[in-house]
C-alpha cells in the first residue's frame, strides 16, 4: 500500500479534524501515515533585533519525510499550499491540495470531495502537474546570507511601502537597467495570478517557461512588466541608501542592506500538483477571478409614460 504524507494547518480546527480523520481512513486501508505541520514551512519574518531568520532550502523538509513517500495531501489555504511545497518539493513528493481556507486559487479539491479523492489516490487515478519554483538568495559580499524556495514571487520594497527608490537590475547578461518604483516582484508562472496581478502584470498559463519582473506602482510611463525566459537568472541591486525588506511568497523574508544583492533563479525543484481531472487553467481564472465571464447585455431603453 502507499505511504502517504500528511501536511495541515494546525490553527485551524477544521484541517486539524481533517488531517485526523484521513490518518485514520489511511491507516485504515494499510498505509503507512506521516503528518506534519504547515508552519515547518513557514519562513519567519526578519526584524531589527534579527534581520536574518535564515533556514536552508533542504532543512524545510519534515521530520521522517522523504522521497519514500508516494503521494501527500495539504490542508489549508493557498498559504498553507504555498508552505506544504517548501516542505516537500526536495523529496519530489506530489501533493494534493485541499482548500479548507477563503478563495484556494492553487488548491484542487475540496473537504466535501475526499471520500472520492481518497479513492483515485489509492488506486493511482490522477496526473501529476509539474509547476517551476525560484531560488532565491541573498548575497552579502558574494557570500550567501539567506535563501528560500519561492512558488509564487518573491518581493523586494523598501520600508514604508510608499516610499519610492531605485533598483538596478540585470537579467542574464543583459545590461542591468535602473527602474524607479516602489518595489520590484519576480514572478513564476503561478504567481503571475497572484500580487503580480495585482500589481499590473499579465497572467501567464503554467507551462510557460518564463519569470516575470513586474514594478510596484513605478514612476515611470515607460516602466512596465517584462517577460523573459526562466533560463536567465536575474540579479537586483538595491541602489539605495536605505534598508529594505524581501518577501517570499507573501511569508517571511529579511531585511537587505544597500550592499547587498539578490539573486534569483529557476529552482532545479518543482512544486508537483496532483490533478484528479484534466488541468483547465481558463475554468479556473473564471471560477477564481472572474476572467472571460459572458458579457450582461444592457437593458432595454423603456419609454417613460
Amino acid at each position: 500500500m502507499p505511504k502517504v504524507g500528511i501536511i495541515y494547518n494546525d490553527i485551524k480546527p477544521i484541517a486539524c479534524r481533517v488531517a485526523n480523520e484521513l490518518q485514520a481512513q489511511f491507516s485504515q486501508k494499510g498505509c503507512e501515515v506521516l503528518m506534519a505541520s504547515s508552519f515547518g514551512g513557514i519562513l519567519g519574518y526578519s526584524n531589527p533585533d534579527r534581520p536574518v531568520c535564515h533556514t536552508q532550502i533542504e532543512n524545510l523538509v519534515p521530520t521522517d519525510f522523504d522521497d519514500s513517500i508516494d503521494f501527500g495531501i495539504v490542508l489549508g489555504g493557498d498559504g498553507t499550499v504555498l508552505a506544504g511545497f517548501r516542505q516537500v518539493a526536495p523529496c519530489r513528493i506530489p501533493l494534493l491540495a485541499v482548500n479548507t481556507g477563503h478563495l484556494g486559487f492553487l488548491t484542487e479539491s475540496y473537504v466535501n470531495q475526499l471520500p472520492q479523492a481518497v479513492e483515485q489516490l489509492l488506486a493511482g487515478e490522477y496526473d501529476i502537474e509539474e509547476r517551476s519554483m525560484l531560488t532565491v538568495r541573498v548575497l552579502r559580499q558574494d557570500t550567501p546570507i539567506w535563501e528560500a524556495l519561492c512558488l509564487n514571487e518573491m518581493v523586494l520594497h523598501r520600508e514604508p511601502l510608499t516610499s519610492m527608490c531605485h533598483f538596478e537590475v540585470q537579467i542574464g547578461q543583459h545590461a542591468a537597467v535602473d527602474i524607479a518604483a516602489d518595489g520590484v516582484i519576480v514572478s513564476t508562472p503561478t504567481g503571475s495570478t497572484a500580487y503580480s496581478l495585482s500589481a499590473g502584470g499579465p497572467v501567464v498559463t503554467p507551462g510557460v517557461p518564463v519569470l516575470q519582473l513586474v514594478p510596484i506602482c513605478p514612476h515611470s510611463l515607460a516602466s512596465r512588466a517584462l517577460v523573459f525566459s526562466d533560463a536567465e537568472p536575474v540579479t537586483i541591486f538595491p541602489a539605495t541608501p536605505h534598508q529594505m525588506v524581501l518577501v517570499v511568497d507573501g511569508n517571511g523574508g529579511c531585511y537587505v542592506l544597500p550592499e547587498d544583492n539578490i539573486r534569483v533563479e529557476r529552482s532545479h525543484y518543482t512544486a508537483q500538483f496532483i490533478r484528479l481531472q484534466r488541468p483547465e487553467f481558463f475554468r479556473i481564472l473564471r471560477e477564481k477571478l472572474g476572467w472571460g465571464l459572458p458579457h450582461i447585455a444592457k437593458p432595454t431603453s423603456v419609454e417613460l409614460p
